[in-house]
């Protein structure tokens, strides 16, 4: 589409006002000064901007031209031709924000334990935006499920995404807000801790404390007290979220999202919580699609099981918040982990609306 432009009476017959300026090859002496023609540019396009974009609305009523191509030749009168890019996509993307933001965090059970420290800052460098720590007292627990083959699981993480756990809502016993003092005074990062408890209300004072970032509880042991729950989380100066196990029906959660003082992220489990080297649950996206549809704005988490095999299925449902271990950890080098991390954003950016 050609848009010519006098230097008295300039008009912008296009659908999109974001543009850029560069010089048209064709037109340009390769004795022009650099300096000089940036100048020019500029008052060219200062001179023709004003009027164009004040009649922008009177021109398009007129006529609505479609645009041929994302290239729109602008002839003047002066020595120079110049282009305007039009890029609807790359405006967009730039212009527009992500209704929710990715999270990818790195579960640090699949990593070196010598060199736990070393690897946590590995992955940061990587492109990880939590860490996913699975961490023991001072051994692993060995655990026979259903008298299937023993479990070899340690859960503690930071995100850092910390699992806590007491020994009754699951077998296992770690420890929690020691550990997460002790890495307060070493990292800055959230950390976003998820309490595999059956007495939550026993540990927000102490991660508060600690220096935890983020309380996440399970709504099977909080359907009493909740809101007392949560009130005393914000008050702790955490940001409350709520997670359910794969037997737990979605609607439970409503209530902790929608209530006066609601939580601000769900976590759906897509494996049982308490085991590791599960496989991912793909019937759980009822669960983050039910959510995401009815919450737009909402952190929605997915744990277990999740990697470049699974991730379309999570990202697809909704979920923004990516828990991944086995997949960042098994790349045999760095090159391959930024791949994998780098896999998993990119298809929770892909599948976000924007605004």
């Amino acid at each position: 589409m050609n848009i010519r432009a006098a230097p008295s009476k300039l008009t912008l017959k296009a659908r999109f006002p974001h543009v850029c300026l560069r010089p048209h090859p064709q037109t340009l002496p390769w004795s022009t000064d650099r300096a000089r023609l940036i100048r020019l540019s500029i008052i060219q396009f200062l001179s023709f901007s004003v009027f164009s974009l004040r009649n922008f609305k009177e021109e398009k009523k007129k006529q609505n031209p479609k645009p041929d191509s994302s290239l729109c030749k602008i002839e003047t009168l002066s020595e120079s031709h110049f282009f305007f890019l039009f890029n609807p996509q790359s405006v967009g993307r730039n212009s527009r924000k992500m209704v929710v933001s990715p999270k990818i965090a790195p579960s640090m059970l699949s990593s070196d334990f010598a060199n736990l420290a070393a690897e946590a800052k590995r992955m940061v460098d990587l492109g990880a935006d939590w860490l996913h720590m699975d961490i023991m007292k001072l051994s692993f627990v060995v655990i026979d499920l259903n008298d299937t083959e023993p479990f070899l699981v340690s859960y503690l993480l930071t995100s850092l995404l910390f699992h806590l756990q007491d020994g009754h809502f699951v077998p296992n016993l770690t420890i929690g807000a020691p550990v997460i003092e002790s890495l307060r005074k070493h990292t800055s990062a959230y950390l976003d801790c998820h309490l595999m408890v059956t007495n939550p209300m026993d540990y927000v004072e102490q991660m508060g404390k600690a220096g935890a970032s983020g309380f996440t509880f399970h709504v099977e042991v909080a359907k009493e007290n909740w809101q007392e729950l949560v009130s005393k989380i914000k008050s702790a100066g955490m940001r409350p979220g709520v997670a359910l196990k794969p037997g737990t029906p979605v609607e439970e959660v409503y209530p902790l999202v929608e209530g006066e003082t609601p939580v601000e992220m769900v976590l759906v489990m897509t494996v049982e919580p308490g085991f590791g080297g599960q496989k991912f649950m793909p019937n759980m996206m009822d669960k983050v699609r039910a959510l995401r549809q009815k919450y737009p704005t909402l952190d929605i988490e997915v744990d277990g099981g999740l990697g470049p095999s699974t991730i379309e299925a999570a990202a697809a449902a909704g979920a923004n918040c990516i828990v991944a271990g086995s997949s960042v950890f098994g790349a045999p080098e760095s090159g391959k982990a930024t791949l994998v991390i780098s896999l998993l954003r990119t298809s929770v950016e892909k599948a976000q609306p924007t605004t």
